[in-house]
């Protein structure tokens, strides 16, 4: 059964680090139309900035490409996110996942972001071809709060 879309947006932008706050920003805006708490805004905005993060450091290693942000808002008050590359890729996703494995160990990577993005969202999903690119679907459903 597909779900009933209330708003939608998508925004790109070039992969440098000034812009993984304008991503966290953009999705917050996005995501307070639904009146979330201020640990859901705040949960949101970190998961993002990890996906966004992997994307310009791991994707875009010593180059720059495009980051897309397709964000979300369906009426059971959940909220979809993607992030999408076409950088490197990832080889092995099971074992990128796993916490503290990093690609860029000689930098100060600490290989904890998808475990991050799992532990602040409920659902996570990672698509990913070695030199195609990653895209990164998170949702979080949203409590509704009293009035």
């Amino acid at each position: 059964m597909k779900k009933e879309i209330l708003n939608e947006a998508r925004i790109q932008f070039p992969s440098c680090s000034a812009n993984e706050s304008f991503a966290r920003a953009a999705a917050a805006a996005f995501a307070a139309q639904a009146d979330p708490t201020v640990q859901e805004i705040s949960e949101i905005k970190t998961a993002v900035s990890e996906a966004v993060t992997n994307a310009i450091v791991h994707g875009y290693r010593d180059r720059m490409g495009t980051v897309e942000l397709h964000l979300r808002r369906y009426a059971d008050n959940t909220i979809y996110i993607a992030v999408k590359d076409k950088g490197s890729g990832i080889e092995n996703i099971e074992q990128a996942m796993t916490p503290l494995f990093t690609t860029a160990a000689d930098e100060e990577r600490s290989g904890l972001g998808f475990s991050v993005m799992e532990s602040f969202m409920d659902k996570l999903r990672v698509k990913s071809a070695a030199g195609k690119g990653t895209t990164v679907t998170m949702e979080k459903k949203l409590n509704r709060r009293e009035k």
